[in-house]
């Protein structure tokens, strides 16, 4: 391909090769679920395949961690015994949920891909989880197989008293997983019959009303997501001269900080490496920044997705340039939004932030990003999230679902194979969320100029504490049931690294007389510890109401 001298005539070349008639990455409009919309056609049926075709990596790397070291190959053996074991031992097939509750690890990729190989569910439930939020968690997924580290059975055997656990299997990460694999090593890899649009992952997202809320996400889904990452990879390959093979196994390595529960590390990190033949570097344990610079420097890797709070933690630590970093050759920040400012510093401080920073937009709603934009895009549209992504439509709506024109602010509204099926078992919050023509309402305000997204205001009452979604529902109700409180006000506070704390406002029952560590011990016995304020007052003032009896956040002095 001959390189025309306009940058954005060259990239608009590469881009009809890739996509167009016969083209790698062709695409078309197709039906979705009763909407026509542009998918790829050269796209796999089941993520089971994944498993299957990752057999042309053999003994490359895929999964690292500071201790252990799993090929492809290795990794696709242990995935059939544990497939069978669990088709075999516990009757698990097709729709069946089979949750995961448990700390990263190379053992949770593992039982995540057999219940893709046996068309069951792989539900994520949050690690972080208190006793409560777990049993919600198992009430509403109804799962016939639990697997959990150490730590998280022992969560599981206080609520076996309770019911909770009637007709589930208990699995342990540690003990039982390796023993079934060893007992069934060998068997062949069998997969499932399975629709595109059938279910294969539920991972759970707060949601207004309080209760977290299970975004049902289809084979379909997660194959857009392999495919979007691999177009991305055909990309990179033409502005460096090559030509995209995707028989050909990609170097790259990438470095995986964000929990398995999340779109970022599973949808956009662990499955897509299947298909590419890179590898996936696990730090495991806690975020701490000389362990996770270590493992950049040891196993040379080149992209890098973190949580802004994450990257503070790297401005803030004085030793860094004592690592290596010089392979990491993309950084992108992700799950919250960034200042300006902040990226500014990045790059004044880091080498590898300079060229390769990339910002975006996205929800666990949608699998991945809806938009995303380059270094060079930050420099020049200072605020930007980039462009929609390939084959996502967005549009701007008024609070009637009309269109609004570029410039004028509105409500996200986003169309694309990404967009999840609907909310597990909840179908009222699906018909809110998801119009008859596959529309989903983010519920986030944004503008669209230049053709690019800038991100006005994020959901209603939305805090985001480093990257984890809080919403004051939630821990409102959990104080609500304290015998000493009245009412309670959840907000969002400024805060240097972790973007926003939470701050509750909690007002007191007359005679009672509750202290800051009474009410915080009682959320943190309810709630996971990002979920409990930080910042107390507690008042006999009653809250600011609105004519309508509805609590005016923006009055609320924290």
């Amino acid at each position: 391909m001959s390189a025309p001298p306009d940058p954005q005539a060259y990239l608009d070349q590469v881009i009809t090769e890739l996509t167009g008639p016969g083209g790698v990455f062709e695409v078309a409009e197709e039906d979705v679920l009763g909407a026509r919309m542009p998918v790829m056609l050269g796209r796999r049926a089941s993520v089971g395949e994944l498993v299957r075709d990752s057999d042309a990596w053999g003994d490359r790397d895929y999964l690292v961690t500071r201790d252990a070291r799993v090929s492809f190959a290795q990794h696709r053996a242990e995935v059939a015994a544990l497939a069978a074991a669990l088709r075999e031992r516990h009757g698990v097939g097709r729709g069946d949920r089979v949750a995961i509750l448990a700390a990263n690890s190379p053992s949770w990729v593992t039982a995540f891909f057999a219940t893709q190989v046996l068309g069951a569910i792989g539900v994520g439930m949050n690690a972080w989880w208190a006793a409560p939020e777990v049993r919600y968690g198992l009430e509403h997924s109804t799962p016939v197989v639990v697997f959990a580290d150490a730590k998280r059975a022992a969560v599981l055997e206080s609520l076996a008293g309770d019911g909770v656990l009637d007709g589930v299997t208990v699995l342990t990460l540690e003990n039982d997983l390796p023993d079934l694999v060893a007992q069934y090593l060998g068997a062949p890899l069998d997969l499932a019959t399975v629709d595109e649009d059938d279910p294969s992952t539920i991972l759970y997202t707060s949601g207004t009303s309080g209760r977290p809320k299970g975004a049902l996400h289809s084979h379909r889904n997660l194959l857009a997501v392999v495919d979007y990452h691999r177009y991305n990879d055909g990309l990179a390959a033409a502005f460096t001269g090559r030509r995209y093979e995707p028989t050909e196994p990609s170097e790259l390595r990438y470095l995986l900080t964000s929990p398995l529960l999340h779109i970022a590390s599973l949808h956009n990190l662990v499955v897509p490496r299947l298909a590419t033949g890179s590898a996936v570097v696990m730090p495991e344990g806690g975020f701490d920044v000389d362990a996770v610079l270590s493992l950049v420097e040891r196993e040379r890797v080149t992209n890098w997705g973190a949580v802004p709070t994450m990257a503070a933690r790297l401005l803030a630590h004085p030793d860094v340039e004592k690592y290596d970093l010089s392979s990491l050759r993309a950084f992108a920040l992700a799950s919250a939004p960034s200042s300006v400012a902040f990226k500014e510093r990045l790059k004044e401080r880091f080498a590898f932030a300079r060229d390769a920073l990339v910002d975006s937009y996205g929800l666990t709603e949608c699998s991945t990003a809806i938009a995303a934009a380059t270094g060079p895009e930050l420099e020049y549209f200072p605020g930007t999230l980039g462009r929609p992504i390939i084959t996502v439509s967005l549009e701007i709506r008024d609070p009637l679902g009309d269109w609004l024109p570029d410039g004028e602010e509105g409500e996200i509204c986003v169309r694309s194979p990404f967009v999840m099926l609907g909310y597990w078992n909840d179908e009222s919050a699906t018909r809110a969320a998801i119009d008859d023509g596959r529309w989903l309402r983010t519920g986030d305000f944004g503008v669209v100029e230049n053709g690019r997204l800038r991100l006005t205001g994020r959901r209603s009452d939305l805090i985001l504490r480093g990257g984890e979604n809080v919403y004051p529902t939630e821990i409102e109700q959990c104080l609500d049931e304290h015998p000493d409180v009245d009412e309670a006000a959840v907000v969002g506070v400024a805060h240097p690294e972790l973007g926003n704390e939470v701050a509750a406002v909690v007002v007191v029952r007359d005679g009672a007389s509750p202290n800051e560590a009474d009410l915080r011990s009682f959320v943190e016995s309810r709630l996971a510890y990002y979920k409990v304020p930080t910042r107390w007052r507690i008042t006999s003032e009653p809250l600011p109401r609105n004519a309508t009896g509805k609590i005016v956040r923006t009055r609320i002095e924290a």
